[in-house]
């Protein structure tokens, strides 16, 4: 792996003192990206009577990429 020139660095430090200036709430709205999560973000709520009821939906329903499996 190579280290950075000094050029990007000079770039980089650049750009990290102009995101520095922005508001509050301009850093926070470019802060986080949503990711579209299939299943979980197509209902607003699920309610399961054990966790073990809510173990087996995720396993069964729920991409493995999603982490939620045991």
């Amino acid at each position: 792996m190579r280290s950075a020139s000094a050029e990007e660095l000079r770039r980089w430090r650049e750009a990290f003192d102009a995101a520095a200036k922005r508001p509050l709430r301009t850093r926070f709205r470019y802060a986080f990206i949503h990711t579209y999560k299939p299943v979980l973000d197509d209902a607003g709520y699920r309610s399961f009577d054990t966790m073990e009821d809510y173990r087996a939906w995720c396993e069964r329903e729920l991409l493995s990429w999603l982490g939620y499996g045991r």
